[in-house]
């Protein structure tokens, strides 16, 4: 299964971040292990993801399950949890009885939340007990409902950040600018970002790297793809490129073999 092209969320349940973290956390998530969904299971045993630049919570609760990254493949065994920056493609290799709890924050996040930089991890798999409390861990491996794991977490990353209350500059200049990119129709290049923002490109493209690890023109890049593609298969019909950035549906086609190096077959044509 493909991320985006595929529509993996069916197999998971969700939960938004309280307010104060809903600029740095996107999403609390964990498998839905409902019989119902089980033939979608059943269909198949790998997920691929795109590069986001999100540094991801995976929190096992289950069995234990392979990933692959930069042509290297890791066992995670069922007592190990781990943190993925996913700046280029993961796969997991699942199994239907997986079961994992999903922490996945926005760009820069993990450092608005825990004072952690999130470049030091790119191309790699970080043991998440070199992050958080074994104790917290520990609690959400309980047998309790999704929405008491959400709770615990939410919990200990709140406290964190209110004891951060004088949030770093550099992520700030960063969500700033995102947030321009996203309001602009995803058409400013980062000369037009810093016009607004009254500071210079050479500051951004400092920032973007000291922030997320890479480029502002990499990173927006990757941003547009995603969002374009993800709208494209929710809606075809009513999909217009220059909402997203491009000149036409070709330009669109190409954009997306360069984000996913798929073609878009006939199935979604």
């Amino acid at each position: 299964m493909v991320e985006i092209f595929q529509n993996i969320r069916k197999i998971y349940e969700f939960s938004m971040p309280c307010e104060d973290l809903i600029n740095h956390v996107e999403f609390y998530s964990q498998s839905v292990l409902d019989s119902s969904v089980q033939h979608i299971k059943d269909k198949f045993s790998s997920v691929k993801m795109f590069p986001s630049w999100t540094p991801t919570f995976y929190i096992n609760l289950g069995a234990p399950y392979y990933i692959d990254l930069k042509n290297t493949r890791y066992y995670v065994n069922k007592e190990q949890d781990v943190l993925i920056l996913r700046n280029g493609d993961v796969t997991r290799h699942k199994l239907p009885v997986d079961n994992i709890f999903t922490v996945k924050f926005n760009p820069g996040g993990l450092e608005a939340v825990l004072g952690i930089n999130q470049v030091c991890f790119i191309d790699q798999i970080i043991n998440l007990n070199q992050i958080l409390p074994w104790q917290l861990l520990q609690k959400i491996k309980q047998p309790i409902s999704f929405e008491e794991r959400v709770m615990h977490m939410e919990s200990y990353l709140l406290k964190t950040y209110i004891k951060r209350s004088n949030q770093d500059h550099y992520v700030k200049i960063v969500n700033d600018c995102i947030g321009q990119y996203q309001v602009a129709g995803m058409q400013l290049k980062t000369s037009m970002i810093a016009e607004k923002l009254f500071i210079t490109s050479k500051t951004i493209n400092r920032y973007f790297n000291r922030v997320i690890g890479t480029p502002p023109k990499k990173y927006f890049s990757i941003l547009q793809g995603r969002n374009a593609l993800t709208a494209f298969i929710n809606d075809r019909e009513h999909f217009i490129p220059m909402d997203y950035g491009y000149y036409d549906l070709s330009h669109f086609h190409k954009g997306i073999v360069n984000f996913t190096g798929q073609r878009l077959t006939k199935q979604y044509l």
